[in-house]
């Protein structure tokens, strides 16, 4: 009796170690026997340290692993198995290898998602009806790339350097400084030039105010002279102005050609002996009238001729 009770607990013993070692290994390979997973497979052109079991993730939260890598010659395919049946991935998608920080760390990929979110009722990825065109099926395939890392900066850095070694690209950079700071002393140079020149503008237009006052002024005037003027011209142009001024050319015309016959006609006299001998003699004859006629006026008149027009000497007072 003791016996059987013996052999029984080491076989059940046996079965819990068989039974947890079996257990063991299916979560060390990542197999759950309750859980729906479904797979997507990447084209990488670089794994970049990529190996199975690294992690899988969507918007930083773990999704899956990496269940396998196969190397090819044109690219390195990866096969991610994704652990929540429930996760959907709207196209486009893109999967990227990633560190866990610039200095480097175990590589992990990146589910990339800038689709718009399907509808609620949309079937999921393990269903029969799933649309590949609008999301990511169970078996569907995505394109990968590779983030930058420590090691690939530092390469493109070396790269850039190489180059610039080789087209002397530092003294070209010195002599272009160089340039910029004449550049800059001729900019300065200028600059004071440009006050000059605005200084002395401001003080011709100081200069220059005086003249447009007396334009100003003269301008004004003008237009005065001008108003006049117009007002002149409306006179001029009225009709009754005019038959005026021909009427009074016209008498100019007669009283001048009378004046004319007039003054012909004193020449004519004048020119006759006769006549001027009368004339003389009327004269003379008026003269002894006068004389005759009023003796003392024609006596004082004769002393005042006579009489010296010099100043008299003053006679002394008895």
């Amino acid at each position: 009796m003791r016996r059987s009770v013996r052999e029984a607990i080491v076989g059940f013993t046996l079965l819990a170690a068989v039974s947890g070692s079996a257990g063991l290994w299916l979560w060390v390979k990542g197999v759950s026997l309750a859980s729906r997973q479904w797979t997507i497979k990447v084209s990488f052109a670089d794994a970049a340290g990529l190996a199975d079991r690294s992690s899988v993730t969507y918007r930083g939260v773990l999704v899956g692993r990496v269940s396998s890598i196969k190397a090819t010659a044109s690219a390195v395919i990866a096969e991610l198995e994704i652990t929540n049946p429930d996760l959907v991935l709207p196209r486009p998608v893109m999967a990227q290898v990633q560190s866990g920080s610039l200095l480097g760390g175990d590589a992990e990929v990146a589910l990339l998602s800038a689709g718009p979110a399907p509808a609620a009722t949309e079937p999921g990825p393990l269903a029969k009806t799933c649309a590949t065109t609008r999301i990511v099926c169970n078996g569907g395939s995505v394109q990968g790339n590779t983030a930058p890392t420590m090691a690939s900066v530092t390469s493109t850095l070396q790269a850039l350097l190489d180059q610039a070694n080789n087209e002397k690209l530092i003294p070209k950079v010195v002599s272009t400084t160089e340039s910029f700071q004449v550049t800059a002393k001729e900019a300065n140079r200028f600059m004071a030039s440009g006050q000059v020149l605005v200084s002395d503008l401001t003080a011709a237009v100081r200069k220059a105010d005086p003249t447009l006052t007396n334009l100003n002024k003269a301008t004004a005037d003008a237009a005065k002279a001008t108003a006049h003027l117009n007002s002149i011209v409306a006179a001029l142009d009225n009709p009754k102005t005019i038959g005026d001024l021909k009427a009074t050319a016209s008498n100019a015309k007669t009283l001048t050609a009378r004046l004319d016959a007039v003054g012909g006609d004193v020449n004519k006299l004048t020119s006759d002996p006769t006549f001027m001998d009368g004339v003389r003699s009327v004269a003379i004859g008026l003269g002894k009238f006068f004389d005759e006629l009023y003796p003392a006026q024609t006596a004082g008149a004769k002393e005042k001729t006579a009489k010296p027009s010099g100043p008299q000497p003053k006679q002394a007072r008895p």
